[in-house]
């Protein structure tokens, strides 16, 4: 048994097992219940703030006068929520996605607008290997499991982001994640995951040179009883 003094002797993200958050989610059902971890009934009001978010950054088909972009990458896909409900409903035209539990991906080979699916952990991908110059793209989408990734992990994974963008069209990384309210970075034993305060996202964003050019607090989670969720639009420096 851990001993529960363990994690204020080093970083909360120092304590994240891999092997074990992997097993944790080979566990968990492979539907929007599952995804949402029993609050499936928040997926429509998560959608809708990730929607208007986007419109604000002049993206999305849905509001007057924005674009659709061509490529769109979504990291820690799990069954496609995000892919289906969001990026190919009026966001872009073809989405990649990163995803390590296949089983959560199954369904989602296949489908009109989804492109090349890899079953890997976000600190495995790499798209100097994985995707060719005229691959690049235009929206990275990463949303609820960076967590899994320790402080290095995420800030290197950003950086092989930072060079996937079609900077010369605007690209651009979206982080929507929960924050910590504690008063620092907490980890969750139940899936080997960390839950980062505000302040310790920001520091990792500088860290891999990328600029904030929007943060938004997600709206309408409150009575629900959940952590703050902020959605970080990022671009290289």
């Amino acid at each position: 048994m851990a001993n529960p003094n363990h994690q204020d002797e080093q970083p909360a993200d120092a304590l994240i097992n891999t092997t074990d958050g992997l097993a944790y989610w080979e566990s968990i059902d492979a539907d929007v219940n599952g995804m949402l971890g029993g609050y499936p009934h928040i997926s429509k009001v998560d959608i809708q703030g990730s929607r208007n978010f986007l419109a604000k950054l002049g993206v999305g088909a849905k509001a007057k006068g924005k674009r659709t972009v061509e490529r769109a990458l979504e990291g820690g896909a799990g069954i496609g929520r995000v892919t289906t409900g969001l990026l190919l409903d009026g966001i872009a035209r073809q989405v990649d996605v990163i995803e390590p539990i296949q089983k959560f991906t199954d369904e989602l080979k296949g489908k009109p607008g989804v492109g090349k699916v890899w079953n890997v952990g976000l600190e495995q991908w790499d798209p100097a290997t994985e995707i060719q110059e005229g691959e690049k793209y235009d929206l990275i989408w990463i949303q609820w499991c960076v967590g899994h990734l320790t402080d290095g992990q995420l800030v290197r994974f950003l950086e092989r982001c930072k060079a996937a963008l079609d900077v010369e069209k605007g690209g651009f990384v979206v982080v929507k994640e929960n924050n910590s309210t504690s008063g620092k970075d907490d980890f969750d034993e139940l899936d080997s995951s960390v839950t980062r305060e505000d302040s310790t996202f920001r520091r990792i964003f500088k860290e891999a040179k990328l600029k904030l050019v929007q943060v938004e607090l997600q709206k309408g989670f409150q009575s629900s009883g959940l952590l703050p969720v902020r959605m970080y639009a990022l671009k290289p420096e």
